[in-house]
């Protein structure tokens, strides 16, 4: 009898960082995990609450704004050497904005302390001037591309890490270098709102193979009917910034 997968999923800070409707991000893992008969399960982890390293596959953040950032950056500092662990052992991790920023030195935002950040990216943000708003296109190394909507006034800025993609609409983690979030091994950052994987059901697919690599080993996804889906990423690669 073939074995029944599963992935298991920690939303990281569920109540504090959900401010663009992310946990749409969850929910689309979740239903084509469940299409395709993968069990997924969700733990919301929130302030003081202990990270079982051992146990998930998928750690997701939110965005949010200075103010839920300042309330979770201490806490979060408390599992840095774990999801340093985790991600090593493969575990994969898909960060938003708020959450994004964090994964890196430090935020530095125009009032207030330095936020510490998890320096599991090489990347540092700081509070801008302009409010990047708008829709986005970043076109990856492999030719695919990934469509969403930004809303953000940081400046993110890579040093040795390796950027999701190539900004062709939108500005992306900066507005200057042309370049979009963070991929680094298992580790995802972006920028990108909207929610992200609805409508891009490729990047889901490929975070939910890595998350069963890391239980099973390689697991080929069977196919699923994204006619809607992809319909709705076509139609985003044609709107204005």
């Amino acid at each position: 009898m073939q074995e029944k997968l599963e992935i298991r999923i920690c939303h990281l800070y569920a109540h504090f960082l959900n401010i663009y409707g992310d946990r749409g991000n969850i929910l689309t893992l979740v239903k084509r995990s469940e299409w395709r008969g993968i069990s997924a399960e969700v733990t919301a982890f929130g302030l003081g609450d202990k990270l079982d390293i051992g146990k998930h596959d998928i750690y997701f953040i939110g965005g949010g704004q200075d103010k839920q950032q300042q309330v979770i950056a201490e806490d979060l500092q408390r599992h840095k050497k774990a999801l340093q662990e985790a991600t090593d052992a493969g575990a994969v991790i898909l960060s938003i904005c708020g959450g994004y920023q964090l994964l890196g030195h430090y935020y530095r935002p125009h009032e207030g302390p330095e936020l510490p950040g998890l320096s599991l990216i090489d990347a540092h943000t700081v509070a801008g001037n302009k409010r990047m708003i708008g829709n986005v296109v970043v076109k990856r190394e492999d030719g695919s591309t990934l469509v969403g909507f930004e809303n953000h006034s940081g400046k993110t800025f890579l040093g040795a890490s390796k950027a999701l993609g190539q900004v062709t609409t939108g500005n992306g983690n900066n507005g200057q270098d042309e370049l979009e979030g963070v991929a680094e091994k298992t580790i995802f950052g972006t920028y990108l709102h909207g929610s992200l994987l609805p409508k891009n059901p490729h990047f889901a697919d490929h975070l939910i193979a890595l998350a069963l690599k890391r239980r099973y080993g390689e697991i080929a996804l069977s196919s699923l009917d994204d006619s809607f889906e992809l319909s709705a990423h076509q139609r985003a690669l044609t709107l204005p910034a």
